[in-house]
């Protein structure tokens, strides 16, 4: 069976923009994000950087159909 990594930007020159939303995100929610590998954070720590950039891409959206 063939491996499947959907784990990839879909614009590469974006990946620089991607990692600096979301250390800014996870210094938001007040969760210390390094560079590199974060296999030290819990879960609900991860969780909430995701969950903080959601929001923000929401809000963003929203403020452009407005």
């Amino acid at each position: 069976m063939a491996k499947n990594n959907n784990n990839r930007a879909l614009v590469p020159e974006a990946r620089e923009a991607l990692n600096r939303f979301k250390m800014e995100a996870a210094n938001e929610v007040g969760v210390n994000l390094k560079p590199g590998y974060n296999g030290d954070l819990t879960a609900r720590e991860a969780g909430s950087i995701g969950g903080q950039m959601v929001k923000k891409m929401v809000e963003a959206y929203e403020n452009s159909i407005k």
